[in-house]
């Protein structure tokens, strides 16, 4: 054996072995293999903040193994994931083998195919040490916010916390939004909307009061039932006429190729996917998996990218396929490039499937359901990217009323274009699918006229999607860094989920406030941003690492101790969260608390009582076997799941989640299956009712 190939996992050592046969052995160094001490600092600021690095404890057998067949070999490639982190795992390696440093024995593989490991094998180079002193600057930063901030959290608030460079800021975003919704005062305002029908069609269409006598209607200027009622009665006996009629055809673009935040976000709202479960099946997909009549395959590219690029053979093999199954009215006038943004790393493509032509019909059978859907999402996406707009036929017409003018708007599908395969957004609200044929003149008949009552709302609570939009829109963190960090978060009980929103918890809000107070900038999205912006210029090789950690050290140690001798003596107290939950052994309201094992139910007479419980998240429903509570689980891997509260009496449990709509045929619980745009279903053994999400009947009937 001459040719040792080290990554990271066994199943991209498993693929890469297929491709590079017998001459080469191919290991996994199972990630990262030495770092900094879990017991102390490990870094010294006041000596060019060197750090020391150890190997990771459970790593002996694997370090071992490494050392072993290094020694029986003539040739070295690192191979490592091909970014800063794979960079750093690479150049950890290289210094525990002793290897030259100077020497081409680093290899990347943006897509784990036969081509992407040739190509890689072809074009080894030397460790890119700016990478490695990015990566060792990020690990530096955020272990000294760590390790000297988290003491004085457990000093001033509670045992146990954590404070983090990216994690403070996300739950800041978290915890303001909170407070906005709170200052939110709801103004009530009201809508004149009308329902018209041409003389010349049966055809009732909506149309909107828009504007009062040249004045336009916005959503504060009619804000009593009282003036809707004056409008209303201006009008009652007003005739109806087409004033302009405006038709025009609109383009569609397609969505660009994912990257990770965006893969993330669509796999949030179309999927239902946790960030932390579409990284783990992305990672899956790209390290290779076993196809049936191919073997194991990588069937994306690598999938921590900020980059829109692609590659032009990967363009052609895109173009090829819309040309063959959709024919070329389905391709664009131009190949379709899009444009990165500013300070987005280029190193890679975007997440595309490393295959084009490989459709998720065709590899079904050979993946999981969560590989199948993710793989399909990342596939139609790209596809659809290069295909052609979708047109449309609008048309938008002025209907004029005694100085009033509404506004009826409607479209149809001229070309479906790249929505044939791919639908970004769903189609405007509010909006008439198709217009009667109307003329400027035509005198339209009222059916109704209406004022409706309508409250401003306060803006939502951010989703995983909407929170990873939210960094990356302000730059804070990187690819990699979005699903760990709200991980860390949840994890960390600063956040909890409901449903689908991120709400902070009360231990949540209390920290924030103590760091905005004492250590503003930690939780200042601008101040991160900008050493986000400081150490990719370490990364690019414009900025020398130390002097980097060196300013932002500075600044820190003094905002430390000036707060240690503000609160010198103060303790911060987390307030007990009251709930509706009556104490049964001495009936007070129990009170959430947090110990070692996450959120629990006390009562707030201790130590007179102790009675405690767990917390129990009931659902709308009954269970289908025994009519009793259903309530929400999880599994050991954190998966959520529904059972019955009788639990081992009844043993009723299912992914599926209970609705509040009862079955027709048998009028038991409903759940649904399979997402949004998935079905209805009823659980009740022998009934079998069946519909889609959106209403209709059963296919078939």
């Amino acid at each position: 054996m001459t040719n040792l190939v080290i990554v990271e996992s066994p199943a991209k050592a498993k693929t890469i072995q297929k491709y590079l046969g017998k001459e080469y052995d191919v290991i996994a160094s199972m990630g990262h293999v030495r770092d900094l001490p879990k017991s102390k600092l490990g870094v010294d600021p006041e000596n060019g903040f060197e750090p020391h690095y150890t190997d990771m404890k459970g790593k002996e057998d694997v370090i071992k193994q490494l050392k072993s067949r290094a020694k029986k070999c003539d040739r070295i490639y690192l191979a490592t994931d091909p970014d800063r982190e794979g960079e750093a795992i690479s150049w950890h390696i290289a210094q525990m083998l002793n290897l030259d440093m100077e020497d081409n024995n680093r290899v990347e593989f943006n897509e784990i195919t036969k081509s992407g490991i040739q190509n890689g094998m072809e074009h080894p180079h030397k460790i890119d040490v700016d990478l490695v002193n990015a990566q060792q600057a990020r690990r530096i930063v955020d272990r000294i916010v760590g390790y000297k901030l988290s003491p004085f959290l457990w000093k001033k608030v509670r045992r146990g916390l954590s404070a983090g460079r990216v994690q403070s800021v996300a739950v800041r975003l978290v915890v303001d939004r909170e407070n906005e919704i709170r200052a939110f005062v709801p103004q009530e305002y009201w809508s004149i909307d009308a329902k018209l029908s041409a003389a010349s069609s049966r055809r009732i269409f909506s149309a909107k009061l828009t504007t009062v006598d040249g004045k336009r209607v916005d959503k504060t200027e009619i804000s009593t039932k009282e003036e809707a009622d004056a409008l209303l009665e201006r009008l009652g006996q007003a005739e109806f006429l087409v004033s302009k009629v405006k038709k025009r055809v609109t383009r569609k673009h397609p969505a660009a190729p994912f990257i990770t935040s965006t893969l993330q976000q669509d796999a949030s709202y179309r999927l239902g996917f946790q960030s932390k479960r579409t990284m783990k099946v992305a990672q899956e997909l790209y390290e290779g998996v076993e196809v049936a009549g191919m073997g194991a395959i990588g069937l994306i590219t690598y999938m921590r990218t900020d980059s829109l690029r692609i590659s032009d053979e990967a363009r052609s093999a895109a173009t090829d396929y819309i040309r063959e199954h959709y024919g070329n009215d389905y391709l664009p006038p131009e190949p379709r490039v899009y444009k990165t943004k500013k300070n987005a790393q280029d190193a890679h493509e975007a997440i595309r499937p490393s295959t084009p032509s490989l459709t998720p019909a065709e590899v079904k059978a050979s993946l999981t359901s969560d590989q199948y859907k993710l793989y399909k999402l990342i596939w139609e996406r790209f596809i659809a990217s290069q295909m052609a707009d979708a047109q449309m036929d609008t048309v938008s017409v002025d209907i004029a009323a005694d100085g009033c003018m509404f506004k009826a708007t409607g479209s149809t599908v001229r070309f479906d274009g790249f929505t044939a395969l791919y639908e970004e957004t769903k189609d405007a609200k509010g909006e008439n699918k198709n217009l009667p044929e109307l003329k400027e003149g035509d005198v339209l008949k009222v059916r109704s006229l209406e004022g409706n009552q309508h409250f401003t709302q306060p803006p939502a609570r951010y989703t995983e999607a909407s929170l990873i939009k939210a960094l990356e829109e302000n730059g804070i963190g990187r690819p990699s860094t979005y699903a760990p960090t709200i991980t860390t978060i949840t994890n960390r009980l600063y956040v909890e989920r409901e449903g689908k929103s991120l709400k902070p918890t009360v231990l949540g809000e209390v920290t924030t406030e103590l760091m905005k107070e004492h250590f503003q900038n930690i939780v200042d999205a601008a101040f991160t941003a900008k050493m986000e912006s400081d150490l990719d210029e370490v990364e690019q090789g414009q900025r020398d690492w130390i002097s980097a950690l060196d300013e932002f050290y500075k600044d820190f140690a003094k905002t430390l101790s000036e707060a240690e001798e503000k609160m010198e003596g103060k303790r911060v107290k987390v307030p007990d969260e009251e709930t509706d939950i009556v104490c049964e052994q001495c009936g007070k309201n129990m009170v959430i608390k947090i110990g070692r094992f996450g959120r629990f139910l006390a009562c707030p007479g201790f130590p007179e009582c102790t009675n405690t419980k767990k917390i129990v998240q009931e659902t709308p429903g009954t269970c289908p076997l025994c009519n009793g509570k259903i309530i929400l689980k999880k599994s050991k891997r954190g998966r959520s799941f529904y059972g019955c509260a009788a639990y081992p009496e009844c043993n009723f449990m299912t992914w599926n989640v209970p609705l509040e709509e009862k079955c027709p045929q048998c009028g038991s619980t409903l759940f649904q299956k399979g997402g949004k745009s998935g079905r209805m279903v009823c659980e009740k053994p022998e009934c079998g009712y069946d519909r889609p999400m959106n209403g209709g009947e059963k296919d078939g009937e």
